[in-house]
Formats: C-alpha cells, sequence, structure tokens
C-alpha cells in the first residue's frame, strides 16, 4: 500500500526541509502559531509538574528548594535556545531524532531517538499516575480501590485510573492531529487562565514575605556537603518538569510556517512556564498556613490549595489541574507517536512499513498511537504491586531524555568548533554569535544534571522499605542496559537495513538535494 502523497500547493515552501532527509510530505498541514505553542506548554504542563512533585522538592529542601526552579530553567533555556536554532533549519517530525541524525551520524540519530521513544513511553505512564494525586482529593468517590489506607490500595487505584487517561490519550491521537489539536489547545487555554487565577487568589492570601525562600527546614542535616545535598535532590522535584518543549517542533510536518513559528513556541513555551510555575511555587510558599505542616510533604500543592483557598474554590482548582494534566498525557502521547512515525519511516523500528503508515482517512500514523498506548499500559502494571520500582522507571525515563538532549547538543557543538553548523537564513532564528556560548552551556548543564539525575541516592531511588541494591542502583543498571544494549543492536544489526522506506522516500526527479541517507532500504 503507498502512503498518502500531498499534491504541490501553497505550503511548498514549509516542505522544502524535508528534501535535505529525502522525505516527501504526507502528514496535513492544519497546526497555527499557538497551536505549536500548545503542544510544547502542554508537555511541559506548569500545573501537572508543580502539583506533581511539590511534596518532593519541600520534603527534600524544605521552602529553599524554590531556588532549583530558576536553576533549572537556565540550563534548560540554553538547550531550548539550541533546539529553537534547529527548529528554524529542520522543522521534521521526531525532532531530536532527526537532528541528532542529521548534525551527528546515522548511529548517534538511532541512539537517541531510541533513548527519547522509551523515555516517552514511560512519561505518559508517569503522567498518566498524577491522576491519583488529585482525583482522591476532590472526592473519595474516585478511590475505587479500597478506602486509600491499605498498603496497596493507592497505588493500585493510580493504575486503575491512570488506565482510563491512556485509552482516552489513544483514541484522541488515533482519530488524528486535528482533533489532538483542538482538545489539547483548549485544555492549555484553561491551565493557563487557571495558572493566572490561581497566582492572584495565592497572593491576596499571603501571610508571609518572599524571605520564606530561604528557609531549609534542617533538611541538609543528614547529608555530609549540608543542605547542598539535600538541594540537589530536591532539584529533580524541578528538572522532571522542565522539557519537552521540542514538541512544537517535533509536530513540524503538520504545521503552518515551521522554520518561524516553531523557535517562537519552544521559546514561548519555556519561559511562559517559567514565570507562572515559579510564581505558583512562591505564591504558594507566602500563602500556606502552617510551614510545618506534615502534609506538605505528603500532598503536596494539592494540600495548599485547599488550604489557602478553602474546598470549594480549592476543588475547582484541582479540576483545572485535572484537566492539565490530560493534555500533557496527550501532547506526550502525540511526541511520542511523531518520533516513532520519524524512525519508521527509517526503516529503523520493527514493522517499520506498517508502524510509518499514514492513514488516508485521519492523516496521522494510527498504528504507533496504538502501541505506544499499549506499552504505556504495560508499564503501568509494575505500579500495583512495587510502586517503588515504577519511582525507579521513572526516574530513567527523565534521565534518558536528558541523555537524549545531549545526543543534540552535543554533536551540535562539535559541528560549531569545526565550524560546519550552518543555522538558517532569511531572517528565521539564529544564536548568532552567541551560539558557542550557549551551546556550551548546554552541554556542561545536561552533562550535570544527568549525573544528578542518577546518583544512587537511598533517598530518591529506595526510600522506604523495603530496602534492596536494586531500587537503589536501578537507574544505573537500566540506562546501562538500555543504551548498551540499544547501542549493540543498531551496530550489529539495525545500521544493515536503516534507509527511508521507499514509500516514504522523495522522487528521484525532484530537483530539492536528497539527504545522503535516503538510500534505499535493506530488503
Amino acid at each position: 500500500m503507498t502512503a498518502t502523497k500531498q499534491s504541490p500547493g501553497p505550503h511548498d515552501h514549509d516542505d522544502a526541509e524535508l528534501a535535505e532527509f529525502g522525505y516527501r510530505p504526507e502528514l496535513k498541514r492544519t497546526l497555527g502559531n499557538f497551536h505549536t505553542f500548545a503542544a510544547g506548554i502542554s508537555y511541559i504542563s506548569i500545573l501537572t509538574g508543580t502539583f506533581q512533585l511539590f511534596y518532593f522538592g519541600y520534603g527534600s529542601g524544605g521552602p529553599a528548594y524554590w531556588w532549583s526552579w530558576p536553576m533549572v530553567f537556565a540550563g534548560q533555556f540554553a538547550v531550548a535556545l539550541c533546539f529553537a536554532e534547529l527548529a528554524a533549519r529542520y522543522p521534521v517530525a521526531g525532532s531530536v531524532y532527526n537532528w541528532s541524525k542529521k548534525i551527528g551520524n546515522a548511529h548517534l540519530g538511532w541512539l537517541a531517538g531510541w533513548m527519547m521513544l522509551i523515555a516517552s513511553i514511560v512519561s505518559i505512564a508517569a503522567v498518566a499516575l498524577a491522576y491519583q494525586l488529585t482525583l482522591p482529593q476532590i472526592s473519595s468517590t474516585f478511590q475505587f480501590v479500597g478506602d486509600g489506607t491499605g498498603k496497596y490500595d493507592v497505588a493500585t487505584n493510580a493504575v486503575v485510573l491512570a488506565t482510563v487517561l491512556i485509552l482516552f490519550t489513544t483514541l484522541v491521537n488515533a482519530f488524528g492531529v486535528k482533533l489532538m489539536a483542538t482538545i489539547n489547545t483548549a485544555g492549555v487555554f484553561i491551565e493557563l487562565i487557571a495558572t493566572v487565577v490561581l497566582i492572584i487568589l495565592f497572593a491576596v492570601h499571603i501571610t508571609r514575605g518572599p524571605q520564606v525562600v530561604l528557609q531549609t527546614n534542617h533538611t541538609g542535616a543528614g547529608y555530609s556537603t549540608g543542605y547542598l545535598g539535600a538541594f540537589l535532590v530536591a532539584s529533580l522535584a524541578s528538572a522532571y518538569v522542565m522539557y519537552g518543549f521540542d514538541t512544537a517542533a517535533s509536530l513540524g510536518e503538520e504545521s503552518l510556517d515551521p522554520s518561524r513559528n516553531a523557535p517562537r513556541a519552544i521559546i514561548r513555551a519555556i519561559v511562559a512556564s517559567f514565570v507562572l510555575g515559579g510564581l505558583v511555587l512562591l505564591l504558594a510558599l507566602m500563602s500556606v498556613s502552617n510551614l510545618k505542616s506534615g502534609k506538605l510533604s505528603t500532598d503536596g500543592l494539592q494540600y495548599v490549595v485547599l488550604d489557602v483557598l478553602g474546598p470549594t474554590a480549592g476543588k475547582a482548582m484541582l479540576w483545572c489541574v485535572l484537566i492539565a494534566v490530560t493534555v500533557c498525557a496527550l501532547a506526550v502521547h502525540t511526541a511520542a507517536i511523531r518520533l516513532a512515525f520519524a524512525m519508521a519511516r527509517d526503516n529503523n523500528l520493527p514493522a517499520s512499513s506498517l508502524m510509518a503508515r499514514v492513514s488516508p482517512r485521519f492523516q496521522t500514523p494510527v498504528l504507533p498511537a496504538v502501541i505506544i498506548g499499549v506499552l504505556a499500559l504495560a508499564i503501568l502494571v509494575v505500579n500495583i504491586r512495587q510502586p517503588q520500582i515504577f519511582t525507579v522507571v521513572t526516574s530513567i525515563g527523565i534521565i534518558m531524555i536528558y541523555l537524549a538532549y545531549l545526543g543534540v547538543t552535543a554533536p551540535m557543538l562539535v559541528a560549531r568548533l569545526r565550524g560546519t553548523w550552518r543555522p538558517a537564513g532569511q531572517g528565521r532564528f539564529s544564536l548568532g554569535r552567541w551560539g558557542l556560548l550557549v551551546n556550551i552551556v548546554a552541554v556542561v548543564w545536561g552533562a550535570a544534571m544527568t549525573i544528578n539525575l542518577i546518583w544512587p541516592r537511598g533517598a530518591v531511588y529506595n526510600a522506604s522499605a523495603p530496602y534492596h541494591w536494586y531500587l537503589r542502583w536501578g537507574a544505573v543498571l537500566f540506562v546501562a542496559v538500555i543504551a548498551g544494549g540499544g547501542f549493540a543492536y543498531y551496530w550489529f544489526v539495525q545500521r544493515h537495513r536503516t534507509g527511508v522506506l521507499a514509500e516514504h522516500r522523495l522522487e528521484a526527479t525532484s530537483t530539492a538535494p536528497s539527504s545522503p541517507l535516503a538510500a534505499p532500504a535493506a530488503d
């Protein structure tokens, strides 16, 4: 069966970058500027991340953990600027995979794509589990398994709620990007309004000054390095939030004027998330009635909202948080589908010809939507009886995303040093003379935070009984197996098969330049 081919039209200029990879345009361009911005900001998701991880940051570092938010933003902003420059030059599906392949090599690109794809599937499951942090606090009716006090009640109920969300994101993505974009845009609009309203409501209820962010609650007492040790652990709460801005570029083949809109969307998404999220965290600390409450380290921001706003307004705000979690999971699923499609188009996944097939009716890759949803559901099963193992797996997902980002920024830095990097022209986004400095910061930051994320601390990977060595060292072991196994698989097996599939290849008669990777696929 041949893939759907678009007739020549007003988007010929938008499709010019595809020719450099040897691809022909197949996905329908329907997304405007706000759609791409919404995709990036919904992946980061201000309310999802802050509400899901405030308890961990506060419990690990006290109110002073707030400083990790601007620290993580500074590092990730450098990465985002590099990505914006790449998006202006190569606005194609599966952004991280194709960027790494283009500026590095095919092997590095496959490894970056492999790490990002697995991490994205894990992230879908992790985000979906956030339903458990919010729904039972709205009403005990949503605690379907037990009453929440049993040993496995919370973990098992989380799987039930998350399953519903993943089934929803799978169906929406299978029905095409237009439906996804409509729901996502509406959800982001509600999330942004709710965030601004929450900031205002917190502001009118403040009971202490901003100096609260200097309090550590003596959390550094158990570390040989003092509060620095506690702060590095607490900073994971912010590091787990501020990523996924590349989604705006991954939808480049379905966007209008992507080489201009995608860079803007990437920068706007991370800046808006930083400003609004930082204010939410700061004002929550300034307005909560009791900083000594143990619920700050267990129930997190959900407790603060109910404490400050009361049950009626508080629960209304929690419904908005629920919408944010929903569109976040939808955006993560969407990005994972585009990545799978991009890799399959290069014959780099099992059953690639099926995975890369674009539905003539829905004009989207349907099979990847279903398979990714099924795999995310399978990962959820781990959470039923061993929630600590799921914490390890979730952390692995974030680590692999940071490694995948390094798979882009590091070869980009090498290209700059060699003088081979050429940014987009014609007035499109470019870092200019600041490019080298920003790129160095992005690489150093990515390497440092990866080490911080993967460090086998008991406080992160085995905080409660049962205490097992494989839980504490789980991140190191699993990342080593996934990265090492992926490297070996590509070298011994996949590199002999890679190449743009015939049904997705740009016609040989085209006058556009073709990529050297656009070779016939092996039989």
